[in-house]
């Protein structure tokens, strides 16, 4: 009888120890939402589990470098917007200086508004991002992008070419930068002579050669400029000669002929020389003198031009007291060539922008999706139901109370029980 109770007594503190331990696993999973508390209850779910979680890890990170991304290429967009306004403005004060009515002290007065913009364009390619660095000077974003060469009166780049890029899923990188030498160095400056003075020669004692038509200029020059550098080419392969020679007769008009290196031009280009100028290939050509001579002049190499050293020259040309009529038209002619590329040029880099920031809206909804799958996928692993834990831990605290109560009856009973 002695061993009986023993072993009824050993079995109900098993029970309830087996069952204590049941709500204590069935709590735990309560609180922590862990289906498994053990890798041994689900090793394979557990691994599954494990490479979700990594998942979602990448998804957060990428989300962060997504929100970085977007503050640097709204930024970027605000101030090419910005520069943009400004060059767009300048473009219509050049215009307005182009009025040939205007005095002097009106010219300088629109240099002096030019200067001002030529500032605020300076701060706006300077401008540094949140932590210091400079937006548009590539790798090298801790050296100011633009500074004034005050030896040759020059804004230069200090930057470099690379662009920084940001990781916003798997395999795919943006760009978060535009470096300044594709952004501000790219604009063509306008095509033009070397020199509007011509070389004269012979009894042909000056001469000028003035673009009058850029459009069918800029046509002639890019079919015509030769930039083989190979040492074959003559040197003066760019070089113009309109060679004048009397009439047949004395009573005849001296004719002109235009050359190009000595030989002439397919079909020839030749004429009657008159009081007015000689239009060729949307130049115009005016001589002084008689017959014989020649006026020598060449197409100047294709150059870039950043916006800030256009605004200089304009700036510079209008303060001019000397410089008027067609040799101030020219340089007006330049600068408003040159400000409507470097506005085209800085479209162009909000286009490339624009074009990457509707690329971030579409990984970001992508990476949206991905995160609730694998979210949704890690939660049929290894997270519980919660309803379904709730039931389980009451079932088990019903199954403790129950042979607490049972045990608590046993522990009561005597053989005066069974008499």
């Amino acid at each position: 009888m002695r061993l009986s109770n023993n072993l009824m007594y050993q079995n109900n503190i098993n029970q309830i120890l087996d069952n204590q331990q049941g709500v204590a696993g069935a709590q735990e999973r309560v609180n922590t939402g862990q289906k498994y508390l053990t890798v041994s209850e689900g090793p394979a779910a557990i691994s599954q589990g494990m490479l979700y979680s990594n998942k979602i890890q990448t998804n957060e990170q990428h989300t962060k470098n997504i929100n970085q991304l977007k503050g640097r290429l709204e930024t970027e967009e605000s101030v090419l917007s910005g520069m943009n306004d400004a060059i767009l403005e300048a473009q219509m004060l050049t215009i307005q200086a182009g009025n040939g009515s205007l005095s002097k002290d009106a010219l300088a007065s629109i240099a002096g508004e030019l200067q001002e913009l030529q500032k605020s364009l300076l701060n706006l390619m300077n401008t540094q991002s949140e932590g210091g660095e400079y937006i548009f000077s590539g790798y090298q974003d801790d050296i100011q992008t633009y500074t004034f060469n005050s030896v040759d009166g020059k804004y230069e780049y200090q930057g470099d070419q690379g662009q920084h890029e940001i990781t916003i899923a798997k395999g795919v990188d943006i760009k978060s930068s535009d470096n300044g030498f594709n952004a501000f160095e790219k604009v063509a400056a306008r095509l033009d002579v070397t020199s509007n003075e011509g070389v004269a020669t012979g009894t042909i004692t000056s001469g000028t050669v003035y673009v009058q038509n850029q459009g069918e200029f800029d046509k002639f020059h890019k079919d015509s400029y030769n930039s083989d550098p190979d040492p074959a080419v003559s040197a003066t392969i760019n070089t113009y000669n309109v060679v004048v020679v009397p009439g047949a007769t004395p009573a005849d008009p001296a004719q002109y002929e235009i050359l190009r290196d000595g030989a002439s031009l397919t079909p020839p280009v030749i004429g009657e020389v008159t009081d007015e100028p000689i239009e060729f290939a949307g130049m115009q050509i005016s001589l002084e003198g008689t017959a014989p001579g020649q006026l020598d002049f060449s197409l100047e190499k294709p150059h870039k031009e950043n916006v800030l050293n256009t605004l200089q020259d304009l700036i510079t040309s209008l303060n001019d007291e000397e410089l008027e009529g067609e040799g101030l038209q020219q340089a007006l002619s330049d600068g408003l060539i040159q400000l409507k590329n470097a506005s085209e040029q800085v479209v162009f880099t909000q286009a490339s922008l624009g074009g990457r920031m509707n690329v971030v809206e579409r990984v970001t909804d992508s990476n949206s999706a991905l995160d609730i799958n694998n979210k949704s996928n890690k939660s049929d692993l290894v997270e519980i139901d919660t309803a379904a834990a709730i039931s389980e831990l009451t079932k088990q605290e019903t199954a403790l109370q129950a042979s607490q109560a049972t045990f608590g009856r046993l522990a009561k009973l005597s053989l005066f029980d069974y008499i």
